[in-house]
């Protein structure tokens, strides 16, 4: 079954958990494939903003890669998915009356989700479309939506031990600044709590119980088993504050976030991951009491919490 033979019904009003926050400068939206199923989750913002991308891992999937961007596009399905990041800027050059010079600019990234399910829909240009049209500020769905729909983590060295998981979200206001940070977890590794036990993946199917992923490195070495990883994981993350950050500053608060995302989720960053994080700044706000070391801090520890929502 694939996009060309069936005829897809697009989803995007859902039931469930949500992250609701105040942060207008930008909309959500997210739209869905329940044939698949599969999704994305468009982030929108009306006047542009200043991105800065850090990509890590061995098997990367994106597109557009722009420093400034009117919209940014996760999506499942592979590489055909990031067709729906297409859908996207097409939509937005329909709605504006705009000049051949003057091209709305639209960055995405996929998610390979094709383990969970036993078809080959994806996201395409009507669903980035539909999604765009449903983006609305201040509202993510979370759990098992939009990017996340089938997404899954922790196989690590054994597949049958992976789990279901999805897209989460956290949202933060210290003085003016405003910070909200949204994940796919789509991870090889497994998602780790405060604790540094295992909340997701790596669940043995006959007991339940969950187990460290060195745990089962350390037995499969004793035994003399293989220790090959399987392919198709990613983890995509967007953050997004109204602080005004210089083009330097900006990209080093990229990598420390992204670089603090090892600490909830292990391993991290491997030759099997495609990780992807954009930080964008709405530059709305100053607060120089509050360095742009202190601000990654503080969206590293929201980005834990995102990953905790799923």
């Amino acid at each position: 079954m694939t996009n060309n033979t069936r005829h897809l019904t697009v989803k995007t009003e859902f039931e469930g958990r949500t992250l609701e926050f105040d942060f207008p400068s930008f909309q959500i939206g997210v739209a869905e494939y329940e044939e698949g199923p599969t999704g994305c989750t468009v982030f929108t913002f009306p006047e542009g903003a200043s991105t800065a991308i850090d990509a890590r891992g061995g098997q990367v999937g994106k597109t557009g890669d722009y420093e400034w961007n009117h919209a940014i596009c996760l999506a499942g399905g592979s590489l055909p998915g990031l067709e729906a990041t297409g859908g996207v800027s097409a939509e937005l050059w329909d709605r504006h009356d705009r000049s051949l010079e003057d091209m709305p600019l639209v960055s995405g990234a996929i998610i390979f989700d094709y383990g969970w399910r036993d078809n080959r829909i994806y996201p395409d240009l009507a669903l980035g479309r539909a999604a765009l049209r449903a983006a609305r500020p201040g509202v993510f769905p979370l759990g098992t939506r939009g990017a996340g729909r089938s997404a899954g983590c922790g196989s690590v060295l054994d597949s049958g031990r992976g789990e279901p998981s999805g897209q989460g979200g956290a949202f933060q206001q210290v003085g003016p600044t405003k910070i909200a940070a949204f994940c796919v977890v789509n991870a090889l590794g497994v998602v780790l709590g405060r604790d540094g036990h295992v909340v997701r993946g790596n669940k043995d199917p006959e007991t339940g119980v969950r187990e460290h992923p060195l745990a089962s490195l350390a037995r499969r070495l004793g035994t003399g088993e293989s220790t090959d990883l399987p392919a198709g994981n990613t983890t995509l993350t967007v953050v997004i504050t109204n602080r005004k950050l210089s083009r330097r500053e900006l990209t080093q608060f990229a990598m420390q976030v992204h670089s603090s995302m090892a600490r909830m989720i292990y391993p991290f960053h491997t030759l099997m991951d495609g990780d992807v994080l954009y930080a964008v700044t709405t530059d709305e706000v100053d607060h120089p009491e509050l360095s742009v070391a202190a601000l990654g801090m503080l969206a590293s520890e929201l980005v834990w919490d995102a990953g905790l929502s799923i």
